[in-house]
Formats: C-alpha cells, structure tokens, sequence
C-alpha cells in the first residue's frame, strides 16, 4: 500500500496543470495590458484630431 502511494503521481500531474493554467493566466493578462495601454494611446491621439479639427 506504501508502494502504491509513493509511486502514484495524480496530485503531481494536477499541480503541474495548475502551474501552467497560472503561468498562462499571467501571461495573457500581462499582453492584454499592454494591448490596452496602446489602445488607449491611440483613441487619445484620435480624440485630440478630432478635437483640432472641430
């Protein structure tokens, strides 16, 4: 029975998709946050066009 529990490695696996599922989740949030950061550049360098032109 102690055999068994030392060579079973489900908890490890889980952990080890959990890591990745985090490291994903980080990565896109953090280019969704430049993404927006640009877009928010350019809808303000539009706006201030629009607001030259009128």
């Amino acid at each position: 029975m102690i055999k068994q529990l030392i060579q079973d490695e489900s908890g490890a696996t889980a952990i080890e998709y959990g890591l990745i599922a985090g490291l994903i989740s980080v990565a896109i949030i953090v280019a969704l946050t430049a993404v927006g950061d640009s877009l928010d550049a350019i809808f303000s360098q539009i706006s201030d066009s629009i607001s030259a032109a009128g």
